[in-house]
């Protein structure tokens, strides 16, 4: 049956149009870049008081331990299977073609509605920096559509996600150049608010630690609540496996770069966590979406929260930049196997980058990001990574069986099966607890993904080619 059919793992592992000069560091700013956004800026403050008060730096180590179990997936994988597409390059040789399609199918929905929140959010906040100038742009351009509201578009998220996308489209080492001076300028921000912070911790609005337990009390959620919230605050580490066809020994620095981002970002919120809800008690976070920056006004700091504020947004940016980068190389190979258009694997010889799906991406993203109203559309993003994640757990249990232990030189992720089955349930327990129209939504765009691959891929297949001649 086409639907399962798996392709080969190819034995050179050299062959590529793409050019080959990104190293580990590279990979770690291109992961850091993707996972380090509004999570940290903005998410602390809700999860330490509705959830798990300071102990919340709790939530967040369970949470890298939770992700960071797929990222050991993810190594072996990459090590195993260097293919660009990263898990729907993985899973086409493992589960077969129909489950590589929808793997990559939610992936692109994924990346893309993550690329237009992030620029509508970014919008948001210069339209208000705009404001407080005296700048007011018209009220049809102000917003998504809406005609009870008279907003048509949201021409400023549509006009960063044009400079973004042409940034990408440039040769990968100079676009990760602009990134890379974002991540540090995070950097930055993060040990300016631990370098002041420090010297006005309360160790009273410590205690107690773990104000609503472990599972939950007084009508609050508990550390594992916390976890569940959090969980999506490290997603954006699939971005390093896209890169595998630009990365010089693939094998090797594809699981450094994405488990070395994972180890790096689970340090960094732990730490801001922990001073965030020393400077300020927890229950005084309750609706406030910028608590690094009111943390410094709580403490008379006004300068640095300002410097924290604007800072924060511009280094949005590295979230839209990374994870542009990676969608338009998960179209990439996707087109390369025949499931989408050829015209989308065209290589740009200049700049040795697939310009024709990077516009492509860019453009779609541009058109949810001006036009459509993300807020119901939000809890999509995480469903759709949970399905994916338990497709990896699934596929490396197959991989195993198929291709037995990884070799000397392969990563080998530690307990298998035990690991992958974990995985499941803990990725199943979060889907669950998401509200019906996200499942709703999710049913239609698997309904969607299997129509394109009936009507499309699995007639123009480079396997199905392949097997007429």
């Amino acid at each position: 049956m086409k639907f399962f059919r798996t392709k080969e793992i190819p034995q050179n592992v050299e062959t590529t149009q793409l050019k080959r000069n990104l190293k580990t560091k590279d990979l770690l700013i291109l992961g850091i870049g993707a996972i380090v956004g509004t999570g940290i800026f903005t998410i602390t403050g809700i999860a330490a008081s509705e959830c798990a008060g300071p102990a919340l730096t709790l939530s967040f180590l369970i949470a890298a331990v939770a992700v960071g179990i797929s990222g050991l997936f993810y190594a072996e994988f990459a090590s195993r299977i260097p293919m660009i597409g990263g898990p729907y390059a993985y899973l086409y040789s493992v589960l077969g073609e129909g489950i590589a399609w929808l793997t990559g199918w939610l992936m692109i929905l994924e990346f893309m509605l993550a690329i237009s929140s992030v620029a509508s959010g970014w919008a948001g906040y210069l339209q208000g920096w705009l404001n407080s100038l005296g700048i007011y742009l018209p009220k049809v351009l102000r917003a998504s559509f809406n005609l009870k509201n008279g907003t048509y578009v949201d021409i400023l998220a549509m006009l960063v996600l044009l400079f973004v996308t042409l940034w990408v489209s440039q040769e990968a080492k100079k676009m990760l150049r602009l990134n890379q001076w974002m991540v540090y300028v995070k950097f930055g921000i993060i040990a300016l608010f631990v370098t002041i912070g420090m010297f006005f911790i309360n160790l009273k609005n410590l205690t107690p630690f773990m104000p609503y337990g472990f599972i939950g009390a007084h009508g609050k959620g508990g550390v594992m609540a916390g976890a569940a919230l959090v969980f999506f605050a490290y997603l954006g580490f699939e971005s390093v496996p896209m890169a595998v066809e630009e990365v010089e020994n693939p094998q090797k620095r594809i699981p450094q770069g994405v488990l070395g981002s994972i180890v790096l970002v689970a340090v960094l919120y732990m730490i801001v966590t922990l001073m965030l809800t020393g400077i300020v008690p927890f229950d005084k976070l309750n609706g406030i979406k910028d608590p690094v920056a009111y943390a410094m006004r709580a403490i008379n700091q006004p300068l640095v929260a300002s410097i924290i504020s604007i800072t924060a947004v511009l280094t949005l940016l590295t979230v839209c930049i990374s994870m542009l980068y990676s969608l338009s190389r998960l179209i990439y190979a996707i087109s390369k196997d025949g499931l989408l258009p050829e015209s989308l694997q065209k290589v740009d010889h200049k700049t040795q980058v697939p310009k024709n799906a990077t516009f492509v991406a860019g453009i779609f993203s541009m058109i949810f990001a001006g036009v459509f109203p993300l807020n119901l559309l939000a809890e999509f993003v995480n469903i759709a990574t949970l399905m994916y994640l338990i497709f990896i757990a699934i596929g490396i249990i197959i991989l195993r069986q198929k291709f037995g232990e990884p070799h000397k030189k392969e990563f080998k992720t530690p307990f298998v099966p035990m690991l992958p089955i974990l995985s499941i349930a803990i990725s199943g327990y979060l889907m669950f607890r998401l509200q019906a129209v996200t499942w709703l939504s999710f049913f239609v765009a698997l309904i969607l993904g299997f129509i394109i691959y009936f009507c499309y891929g699995s007639k123009h297949s480079l396997l199905d080619t392949k097997n007429k001649y």
